[in-house]
């Protein structure tokens, strides 16, 4: 869905054609972004295994990209190489142009909590350094892969379950700012923090307070995006809404 600011109504712009394999169907879509060199939407299609490109004119159908993929986090660097995570094999793919393999960047040696493996990653980030930043949901922490790093680094998170300023429980969206702050949506806390770089605990931005629907509160929200004034977004899952905050410290964001 598409809403333009101030809308009272969104716009489909993919699918909607009820749930299926079809090119102009999805099936559970996890992720998306925006390739403004082509004018087009890049879809993680979680149900199908698949990631299509979907044109935003004339955007009756997709076109499968990359096939027989386990996905469920999506992101794309400076070079226009996307970066896949893979849930089942735990591990996240960067993926050039032409490419029907991928190369592993993050993971890859099984399930577990070493510095070298992840537990379920879901979504992720890459900076300009191409590093990678990666949700590593069941481990409750978020991991930073440096470009050629054989194992990461821990960005956010101890990797114990808990509602501390220390601990983070099912994390998710994230986002980096070009001083390596983290922005990571806390799901199973209903808030999202703000980890600076080499930091021991969090900062709560928003929610922490309990889950109902209030301004202030969220309930189990899951991805976040920030606009070039800053204003951190926020998809608050089980009110089924989209919330906006006014953040004041992001002034270094990309």
């Amino acid at each position: 869905m598409e809403w333009k600011c101030g809308a009272a109504r969104g716009e489909v712009v993919a699918g909607g054609n009820s749930r299926g394999n079809r090119l102009d169907q999805l099936c559970d879509p996890t992720d998306v972004i925006i390739d403004k060199k082509r004018d087009s939407l890049i879809i993680l299609d979680k149900g199908n295994r698949r990631m299509v490109r979907w044109p935003r004119q004339n955007n009756t159908s997709g076109q499968t990209i990359i096939s027989d993929v386990d996905c469920y986090g999506l992101a794309m660097d400076n070079e226009g190489y996307l970066y896949v995570s893979d849930p089942v094999k735990n591990e996240v793919r960067q993926w050039r142009t032409g490419d029907t393999t991928g190369v592993v960047v993050a993971g890859g040696n099984g399930k577990g909590i070493r510095l070298n493996q992840l537990d379920y990653p879901t979504y992720i980030f890459v900076d300009r350094d191409h590093s990678v930043y990666v949700s590593d949901w069941n481990n409750h922490r978020v991991m930073k892969w440096m470009k050629g790093a054989k194992e990461g680094i821990v960005a956010a998170g101890d990797q114990r379950q808990g509602n501390s300023l220390a601990q983070l429980s099912g994390p998710s969206g994230i986002f980096v700012d070009e001083l390596g702050t983290v922005y990571v949506v806390d799901s199973g806390n209903n808030r999202v923090m703000r980890w600076t770089k080499g930091a021991r605990q969090g900062i709560v931005m928003v929610g922490g307070n309990e889950t109902e629907e209030q301004s202030n509160q969220l309930n189990y929200p899951i991805g976040l995006s920030f606009d070039q004034k800053g204003n951190l977004y926020v998809s608050d899952t089980d009110n089924h809404r989209v919330q906006k905050f006014n953040i004041d410290s992001t002034s270094n964001l990309y």
